[in-house]
């Protein structure tokens, strides 16, 4: 099952700061919800351990985050893979714009797109397409606030 997320961030803080704070390992932990651990083992390349619930399964995901198509302080592409045991494997990926917008100002956008299987793709759609966009808000919503410091 796949889907497709998109959204806008304005977030008070100067590009570099944002780019700066989308590369950062430690930003990114304490953004992604369910996020227990976050470490880098290149700079493209991150492992990954989330701890989701979707409706009545809450499993440990254990994965790989590799940043790609990098063109600071611009654009980049986030891509994840997670194995969830028995309830199955979640992958996805986001391309991440940012755009000026005025001084001290950034507009971020994003379109992600997620695949799940297992027992979680069982869940429905609708389930699962509302859990992913409620993520993918938190995720922003708390970036936005440790880079603006809001």
């Amino acid at each position: 099952m796949s889907l497709v997320i998109e959204g806008e961030e304005r977030i008070s803080a100067p590009i570099h700061k944002v780019w700066e704070a989308l590369n950062d390992a430690e930003v990114l932990r304490a953004s992604i919800p369910g996020c227990q651990s976050l470490e880098k083992k290149s700079d493209s390349e991150l492992a990954a351990t989330v701890v989701l619930k979707i409706g009545p399964i809450k499993a440990t995901f254990a994965g790989e985050v590799t940043l790609a198509n990098l063109n600071p302080p611009h654009s980049y592409t986030i891509s994840g893979e997670g194995k969830g045991g028995v309830a199955g494997f979640a992958k996805g990926g986001a391309d991440v714009k940012l755009a000026e917008d005025g001084p001290g100002k950034t507009v971020l956008t994003y379109e992600a797109k997620a695949d799940v299987g297992g027992k979680i793709a069982q869940l429905g759609s609708r389930l699962i397409q509302s859990t992913s966009k409620k993520l993918a808000g938190q995720f922003f919503a708390t970036f936005n606030e440790k880079v603006s410091g809001g």
